[in-house]
């Protein structure tokens, strides 16, 4: 249910980026750098990330979304359910795991992460700009939740396919585009 008494109650974050635009070109260009430009990570693992991050912070939204997004780019289903539920006993590399678990303590508790925390993820074959990327959508994810949750937006499991449907079509973020334009 949207906070934001101009909006529906229905709301979703299309709803906001329509009604305040300003911010829109900066963070879409954002989100397109991060989850679709070069990375060594595949579309489908950034969504990962992604959704991984969002159920951390048990934000409904963006984890349906992107969720939604990620097993569309091919990610096994139930493969983000049982990260979340067990990372240990989840069927990923180990270095899957250690990636995860930073961005775990990263989300959660980031003042106890270390340097022995990253030099873990670069001993698992991870090269450093895999860990910059990993970390960057991770904090834009732990923004994004932030924001969603600060403006009570949800979503039902409809909205997450359809939205997962026009990520894979719209690569470039051209709707953001469109709308920081028209604002």
């Amino acid at each position: 249910m949207s906070y934001l008494p101009s909006l529906p109650e229905d709301a979703v974050l299309m709803d906001v980026f329509r009604a305040y635009p300003a911010g829109v070109a900066p963070l879409a260009d954002y989100h397109r750098i991060l989850l679709r430009g070069p990375s060594v990570f595949s579309l489908a693992e950034r969504e990962l990330i992604a959704a991984y991050v969002s159920g951390l912070n048990d934000c409904a939204y963006c984890h349906g979304v992107h969720g939604a997004t990620a097993e569309a780019f091919g990610l096994p289903e139930g493969r983000l359910t049982a990260l979340l539920t067990d990372l240990d006993t989840a069927p990923v590399e180990q270095r899957w795991k250690v990636l995860l678990r930073y961005l775990r303590t990263l989300t959660l508790a980031p003042s106890r992460l270390t340097k022995v925390d990253a030099e873990a993820v670069l001993a698992e074959g991870w090269d450093e700009k895999a860990l910059h990327d990993a970390v960057s959508v991770c904090a834009l994810f732990n923004f994004m939740n932030r924001f969603v949750a600060g403006l009570g937006i949800t979503a039902n499991e409809a909205y997450f396919a359809a939205a997962a449907a026009r990520f894979v079509a719209d690569t470039d973020y051209r709707e953001y585009q469109d709308i920081a334009e028209s604002g």
